[in-house]
């Protein structure tokens, strides 16, 4: 397998996709807060809500400290209807706070420092440092652990095992933008079921492991000259 040709291709796709809404904030803002809040946002709930949200959000917080201007039940009600939005709402509320303490009110800029903070975990602290800080890091979501399986690239059970492999295997030059690309994809055509290999770019890169054998089947028949 050449991943290099799998990025090429991956990449000029990514800018024909609606772009996933963390790259979207970090385009209109160059924000780091608001980078670390859309991506803490973001997490299991679909990103055309999610970018309807944090515009709007964004209208009220400009600041970290803004956060101190609302309760924890107005927070809930400015960023419904993500996903788990009243306990995202208890972690903005406790946001301002947590960064004075800990970090004088400037976003860390590691991994171990960016998950002490609410609602932030491994998956959110690797993206915030490759988009808003451009600092190489492995960042795997659903879409990353699934895509690189199918693939063949790794051969792991959840997105901390890939995390790990994928530290030891891909080279650092992909760190910063594999996910955006892979993230663009796996929204838009290589999906959890029924994955649209008929038009998958990059079909005689991928093992397609895990696909369903009469999918493949099926698939094989239709690039048969």
């Amino acid at each position: 397998m050449n991943f290099d040709t799998i990025y090429k291709k991956l990449e000029k796709l990514f800018y024909t996709y609606p772009s996933p809404v963390v790259d979207f904030i970090e385009a209109q803002t160059k924000d780091p807060f608001k980078i670390l809040i859309a991506t803490i946002l973001s997490a299991r709930s679909k990103d055309t809500i999610t970018t309807k949200v944090v515009t709007k959000l964004f209208q009220e917080i400009d600041v970290y400290s803004d956060f101190r201007k609302f309760s924890e039940d107005e927070l809930s009600k400015m960023i419904y209807p993500i996903g788990f939005y009243k306990n995202k709402a208890k972690f903005l509320k406790k946001f301002p706070d947590i960064l004075d303490e800990k970090f004088e009110g400037k976003i860390p800029q590691t991994i171990d420092e960016l998950i002490q903070l609410p609602g932030v975990g491994r998956k959110t602290a690797n993206l915030v440092l490759a988009i808003a800080f451009k600092i190489p890091a492995v960042c795997v979501d659903i879409h990353v652990h699934r895509i690189m399986n199918r693939l063949g690239y790794v051969q792991t059970k959840n997105p901390f095992e890939t995390e790990m492999a994928l530290r030891k295997k891909l080279p650092e030059k992909y760190w910063l933008h594999f996910n955006s690309y892979l993230v663009a994809y796996g929204q838009n055509h290589c999906s959890p079921r029924n994955p649209k290999c008929s038009t998958c770019i990059i079909y005689d890169e991928c093992n397609r492991i895990g696909v369903e054998t009469k999918y493949k089947l099926k698939e094989k028949n239709l690039f048969t000259p």
